[in-house]
């Protein structure tokens, strides 16, 4: 089985490409900073992280570009998959990315600094607008499909 889950901070914007041809798909590319449990650095005061390169193909890559910015805190689910190419001077370099199958943010809009990212409506909820006290407005005509009163 080949699945790992992450939780860490973007260090940069996402680097998003589109593929050529008919049906151009969106390529993000981006690292996550993963801090390293029960782990110091040699002054002992700062944890120290790991740099995992991330890959998000298609409506992953989309939700990147559109959402994620530096700083923002995610959680990564995917898979690991590692590659190989020869650089200009002619050096074989080996790759190791996770490629992305869900990801989905961590923090809430306040935890976020308030910057708006942290929400993102489901498809076809864009008029539940968030009413500035936390919570969602409910549209109305609504309230007899809910489950409770």
């Amino acid at each position: 089985m080949n699945k790992v889950i992450l939780v860490g901070r973007l260090t940069r914007d996402p680097d998003v490409r589109y593929s050529s041809g008919d049906s151009a798909m969106a390529i993000a590319r981006y690292t996550l900073a993963v801090d390293r449990r029960g782990r110091r650095d040699s002054a002992g005061d700062q944890p120290t992280a790991d740099f995992i390169s991330i890959t998000a193909f298609g409506r992953d890559g989309e939700f990147a570009e559109k959402y994620l910015r530096k700083g923002s805190r995610i959680l990564v689910e995917g898979h690991i998959q590692t590659g190989s190419y020869t650089n200009k001077d002619g050096q074989k370099v080996y790759t190791t990315d996770v490629v992305v199958e869900r990801h989905e943010f961590v923090d809430s809009k306040s935890q976020s600094g308030g910057s708006g990212d942290s929400f993102v409506p489901a498809p076809g909820q864009d008029n539940m607008a968030d009413s500035g006290d936390g919570f969602m407005n409910i549209p109305d005509g609504i309230d007899e499909e809910l489950p409770f009163s």
